[in-house]
C-alpha cells in the first residue's frame, strides 16, 4: 500500500508541476489554487508513505517519477520537443526508480 501512496503523491506532484505553466506566475487565481491542492497533497501523501518506506527511497521515487512525467506531460500536451536525448534521461530516470523499488 505505501508504494500505491507513493506513485499517487507523484502524480500529483506532476499536476502541480505541469499546472504551473498556467499560473503565468501565480497571478491567475484558480490555476495557483488547483497547484497549491496539489502540492499539499503531492507532499502529504509522500509522507505518508514514508512511515514505512525509507525516507531515501520515498524521496528519490517520488522525486524521480515527478520529473519523469512532467516531462512527458510537457512533451504530449505543452508542445515541448521530443528528443532522442531527453527520452534517453527519462529511461535513466525510470531506471533509477524501478532499481530502488527491487532493492527495498
Amino acid at each position: 500500500m505505501p508504494w500505491i501512496i507513493l506513485i499517487v503523491a507523484a502524480l500529483f506532484e506532476i499536476g502541480w508541476a505541469v499546472g504551473l505553466k498556467f499560473t503565468e506566475g501565480f497571478t491567475r487565481l484558480w490555476p495557483s489554487v488547483g497547484v497549491g491542492v496539489a502540492l499539499v497533497a503531492s507532499v502529504v501523501l509522500l509522507g505518508w508513505a514514508a512511515k514505512s518506506l525509507p525516507i531515501g527511497t520515498a524521496y528519490a521515487v517520488w522525486t524521480g517519477l515527478g520529473a519523469a512525467g512532467t516531462i512527458v506531460c510537457g512533451i504530449f500536451f505543452l508542445g515541448e520537443p521530443l528528443t532522442v536525448s531527453r527520452m534517453v534521461c527519462i529511461g535513466f530516470i525510470l531506471a533509477g526508480v524501478i532499481g530502488l523499488k527491487v532493492v527495498e
